[in-house]
C-alpha cells in the first residue's frame, strides 16, 4: 500500500500511478491531478480535508490531507458551530501533524471507551409488534385491519428497557463508519471492534437520515464526549467513486464550509447576545424584479424583523493586501439588494485591523476583517467581539442597541475608494 499525506494548499510531486488511479484521485475532491513536463503526477490540494483509499487492481493508495490549523482546532471548529456550550476546549492528546482519519477515530474510540466502561446506557423505548400473548396496550384498530376474526397473534404497544436507544445508535453509526474508512491504527480498530460488541443489540442508524437529538441529563452525562465526536464523525461527506474495478471511499470536510458554520454560530453568540435581534445563515434572496436570475445566500445576515441590519461573507482564504473583485462585487451585490450601506467580508488569515473600502458611485462601504484560527481561545474571541462590534456600530441612530463607535473609527480606509 502506497501512503500520501499532504496538507491543505499543498502541491506534491509523484510518481506517475495507473491512470485510473490518477483519475479516482481527482473524484475524491481531495486533490487536483496533472502532469509535469517529464511525465510525474503533481497533486495539488485544495480546501477540502480528509482521507480516502483507492483500490484498483493490485494498486493500493491512501490519500490524506491534513487542515494547517491542525487537527484539534479542526474539529473545535467543527464542534462550536453544531453545540457552542459543548465545546468549549479543543479535543486532548491530538497533534498538529495528525492526519484527520486517525486523529479522529483514536479520540472517539478513547472517549467512548470511557463513556462504556461504567456500563451500557439503558432506556425505555416504545414497541409497537404482534405476539402471541398481550403486553402492555392491545392496539385494537391495527388488530382489526391485519387479523380481523382472528384472536391470535395480538398487535400490542409496550415499553421496553433496553440499550436500543438514540445515543447508543449513534455511537454505533459512528462506528461502523469509522471501520469503513482508510487509516484507522490497528490498535484503535481493535477498540472498534469491542465498542461495536459492546452495542450488538443496538439498531444502527438508517444511512442519511437525521441524527435524533440527545438532550445531555444526569443518565447520558458520561456519553456527552462521545457523542459530540460520533456527530462531527457522521457529519463528514461521504466519498464513493466506483469506475470499473477502481474504487475510492473515504470521507471529507470543506473548509469552507466549516469556516462559514463556525463564524455564523461565533457571531450569533457575540451579536445576538449583546445587541439583540436575529442572526441568520444563507438568507435566500433575489438580485431581479423579475425573479430570472438565480438565487443567491449571503453567509450571514443580521435581521430586526424583515429588515436586514447587516450582511457578511466567510471567506476561507488569504486574500493578499487586497481583497479580490469577486468578493468585492458580490458583496455589493448582497448591499444593493439588502439596501444597505456597508457589508462585511471575513477572511480566515492572520491580519491586523479591519479595512473598510469606499466604493464610488454606490454609498457602499466594504469593511474587510482578519480572523487567525490558530490563535489561542482568548485571542480568538476577542476577534470575534470585535468583528461583532465594528459590524453592530452600523445601525447608531436606527434604534437598535449597539457599540457606540461608528464603523470608521473601527475600520481604517482601504484602497477602493480612489
Amino acid at each position: 500500500m502506497r501512503l500520501i499525506s499532504l496538507r491543505e494548499h499543498q502541491t506534491y510531486e509523484c510518481e506517475t500511478p495507473t491512470a485510473a488511479v490518477a483519475r479516482a484521485m481527482k473524484a475524491t475532491k481531495l486533490v487536483n491531478t496533472s502532469l509535469t513536463l517529464d511525465g510525474r503526477l503533481l497533486l495539488r490540494s485544495g480546501s477540502m480535508v480528509g482521507a480516502a483509499r483507492i483500490v484498483a487492481g493490485d494498486e493500493h493508495v491512501e490519500l490524506h490531507v491534513r487542515p494547517k490549523i491542525g487537527i484539534a482546532r479542526l474539529l473545535w471548529l467543527l464542534g462550536y458551530a453544531r453545540d457552542p456550550r459543548g465545546w468549549r476546549t479543543e479535543p486532548v492528546g491530538l497533534t498538529p501533524d495528525q492526519d484527520l482519519v486517525p486523529a479522529m477515530a483514536v479520540a472517539f474510540a478513547t472517549a467512548t471507551s470511557q463513556a462504556l466502561a461504567p456500563g451500557v446506557l439503558q432506556g425505555y423505548r416504545t414497541v409497537e409488534e404482534a405476539l402471541p400473548l398481550v403486553r402492555g396496550r392491545l392496539r385494537e384498530a391495527d388488530q382489526l385491519r391485519a387479523r380481523p376474526g382472528l384472536a391470535l397473534p395480538v398487535e400490542v404497544r409496550y415499553d421496553d428497557y433496553n440499550p436500543d436507544v438514540p445515543e447508543n445508535q449513534i455511537l454505533l453509526s459512528a462506528v461502523r463508519r469509522l471501520r469503513r474508512l482508510p487509516g484507522v491504527p490497528p490498535a484503535t480498530r481493535n477498540s472498534l471492534h469491542r465498542i461495536a460488541a459492546a452495542l450488538a443489540d443496538v439498531t444502527p442508524l438508517t444511512a442519511g437520515a437525521p441524527l435524533p437529538k440527545t438532550a445531555p441529563t444526569r443518565f447520558n452525562n458520561r456519553y456527552q464526549p462521545a457523542l459530540r465526536l460520533a456527530r462531527l464523525i457522521l457529519a463528514g461527506e461521504s466519498i464513493e467513486h466506483v469506475h470499473g474495478s477502481t474504487l475510492a471511499a473515504g470521507f471529507v470536510f470543506d473548509l469552507n464550509t466549516v469556516f462559514e458554520d463556525w463564524l455564523t454560530t461565533a457571531l450569533r453568540q457575540a451579536i445576538e447576545t449583546r445587541y439583540g435581534e436575529t442572526i441568520t445563515g444563507q438568507h435566500q434572496m433575489r438580485l431581479d424584479h423579475d425573479r430570472l436570475l438565480p438565487l443567491v445566500r449571503p453567509d450571514i445576515t443580521w435581521w430586526n424583523g424583515q429588515r436586514c441590519l447587516a450582511v457578511v461573507d466567510a471567506k476561507y482564504k488569504t486574500p493578499g493586501s487586497t481583497p479580490p473583485r469577486d468578493d468585492i462585487y458580490q458583496m455589493l451585490a448582497y448591499c444593493t439588494t439588502l439596501k444597505l450601506t456597508r457589508g462585511h467580508l471575513v477572511y480566515a488569515s492572520a491580519g491586523a485591523e479591519p479595512v473598510s473600502y469606499r466604493l464610488k458611485g454606490s454609498g457602499v462601504r466594504i469593511v474587510v476583517h482578519r480572523l487567525d484560527l490558530s490563535t489561542p481561545f482568548t485571542e480568538l474571541n476577542e476577534q470575534i467581539n470585535q468583528i461583532a462590534n465594528v459590524i453592530a456600530s452600523v445601525e447608531v441612530g436606527s434604534g437598535v442597541s449597539a457599540h457606540t463607535a461608528g464603523p470608521d473609527a473601527a475600520a481604517k480606509e482601504g484602497g477602493y475608494a480612489s
